[in-house]
């Protein structure tokens, strides 16, 4: 169990903040050389990890609380860290980096900066989702606790199972350029983002009933927004039509693109095999 506050709640995300803005400014000066900005995505699932902790540490809510979000966040952040950096250190740049190296072409670096910077921002107003809970002074267990507690393992078995297939597709060289519809990536075409999205649902749930527990929601409505028509599945898509053509068109028609489903025939209608 984590001791009482040391700082009070409303400096801890300036400081986070602060930290934020600094390491960002840094991992975009590392790009510059590596020409991999993929390790926004591997500082901004760390940096939520390290932010939970810390609130946890220095917030003064129930104790047993904090010490739950330290666990869930800092769990589902430290998985999530080490598949980026598998990526970031051993494969090329993310084809979505790629696109908008290529499209904002000599003004990508200036460009690149603020989109880091952007990323530093959306990551402490996401912890603030853990600093409600971590100052949250209402004591002992509920049953949305237990629930909560059962919709993280579904997002982190889940996001871990859908990395895994789609790896161990990839590493087959018979499946280059063919799309991955195996496993659970036969009912989304973005499993992956589906679960991580899930993720944000643990916290909302952790809060029912606490002080400001309704504000909880922000965070997977904005995750969701995000994924659904800004940075997640749009650029995704628009790389796998480049490097998959025809093949990723078939994808689109017959899969879901978000949540799960069954799989579809080309005339829209459930498949039987």
């Amino acid at each position: 169990m984590f001791p009482n506050q040391v700082l009070p709640t409303p400096i801890l995300p300036l400081i986070a903040f602060v930290a934020m803005v600094l390491l960002m400014a840094l991992a975009w000066r590392r790009q510059r050389f590596t020409k991999n900005a993929g390790i926004v995505d591997l500082i901004w699932a760390g940096s939520l990890g390290l932010m939970a902790v810390g609130y946890a540490v220095f917030a003064d809510g129930w104790g047993p609380r904090r010490t739950l979000v330290a666990v869930l966040a800092g769990l589902w952040s430290a998985r999530l860290t080490w598949h980026l950096f598998r990526r970031v250190t051993s494969e090329a740049e993310d084809g979505r980096y790629a696109i908008l190296r290529e499209r904002w072409a000599e003004n990508f670096e200036s460009w690149t900066f603020w989109f880091f910077q952007a990323q530093a921002v959306l990551a402490v107003l996401l912890s603030l989702t853990y600093l409600v809970l971590c100052a949250a002074t209402e004591t002992g267990w509920r049953v949305q606790d237990g629930l909560a507690v059962l919709v993280w393992l579904v997002a982190l078995g889940g996001e871990s199972l859908a990395d895994r297939q789609l790896h161990a597709w990839r590493r087959n060289p018979a499946n280059r350029g063919r799309t991955c519809r195996t496993g659970l990536w036969a009912f989304s075409r973005h499993p992956n983002y589906f679960f991580e999205w899930l993720n944000w649902l643990v916290f909302p749930v952790l809060g029912l009933g606490l002080a400001w527990g309704w504000s909880l929601w922000l965070a997977p409505a904005l995750m969701l927004f995000l994924v659904l028509k800004v940075t997640g599945i749009p650029p995704t898509e628009e790389q796998s039509l480049r490097s998959r053509g025809d093949d990723y068109r078939d994808y689109q028609r017959t899969t879901n693109a978000f949540f799960p489903g069954p799989s579809r025939s080309a005339a829209g209608q459930p498949r039987t095999s």
